[in-house]
């Protein structure tokens, strides 16, 4: 089993390194990540600049690339030039923070883990939930097992599983959902403010809460009630009931 393990927190954040070490047990790991953090960056690619790449290595030991890229193209990178081989598993994270509901659309960690799927490469995208800090130590150990049970049940190429965990500082999950996607959008706040010259900028200060009540069969509901979420993804975005609609009734009486 060869593994690519990336991330949008960049190569020196430690819920890489957590991951890295944790998935040694099951293959041969390598890692590409960002240089620098994403968060937020979705599934940017780049065309217009080279993206430099560099060997990083800890405590004397070589650690893994670094690209001056998006995860997207980490992954892109890792598979057809920097890998020693093709992977046959990547896995996206530890992200510092949950990915749940539409957080999927913006993330990189989970842009990472489709990009594989693009590529024919099963991926999971893990991230890890904090009430002000991160146990990447025993988010690693949860990873291990989610990642070993997706390999026994045979995560067929294609398959994207979001997975989040929840805080760890306050004990053991609850136990593991697979659930559905939340689809309840965020309330973005802004802090408005004036630079030197009068003119006005804003700083996406706090998106709010969700009502996770009204939806306890998601990952934003279950992760809040303190459960591992599973979320299989499809990166399909067609809405095939407005297809077929559309279909039957875009050129009736002669529409263009």
């Amino acid at each position: 089993m060869h593994i690519l393990v990336t991330n949008d927190d960049g190569i020196l954040a430690p819920g890489i390194k957590a991951l890295a070490e944790a998935l040694r047990p099951l293959g041969e790991v390598e890692v590409v990540a960002p240089d620098t953090g994403q968060s937020g960056a979705g599934h940017a690619v780049t065309f217009l600049t080279p993206l430099i790449c560099e060997r990083i290595s800890l405590r004397g030991e070589f650690f893994g690339w670094s690209v001056a890229g998006s995860p997207a193209d980490c992954v892109k990178l890792g598979v057809r030039e920097l890998c020693r081989r093709r992977p046959d598993l990547v896995v996206s994270g530890i992200n510092a923070g949950a990915n749940r509901g539409v957080d999927v659309i913006y993330s990189g960690t989970v842009a990472a883990a489709v990009e594989a799927a693009f590529i024919g490469i099963p991926s999971l995208a893990i991230s890890l939930a904090s009430r002000g800090g991160f146990d990447f130590e025993r988010a690693g150990q949860w990873a291990r097992r989610i990642v070993g049970r997706a390999l026994e049940l045979g995560i067929a190429p294609g398959t994207v599983l979001n997975v989040n965990l929840p805080p760890l500082d306050r004990g053991e999950p609850q136990g593991v959902r697979v659930v559905r996607q939340s689809t309840a959008p965020w309330t973005d706040v802004y802090d408005r403010r004036e630079d030197p010259r009068g003119r006005s900028y804003f700083w996406l200060a706090d998106s709010g809460e969700r009502d996770a009540s009204r939806e306890p069969d998601t990952d934003l509901g279950a992760l809040r009630a303190g459960f591992v979420t599973i979320t299989p993804l499809q990166y399909d975005l067609t809405e095939y009931r407005r297809l077929r609609w559309l279909e039957r009734h875009w050129n009736e009486e002669g529409a263009p």
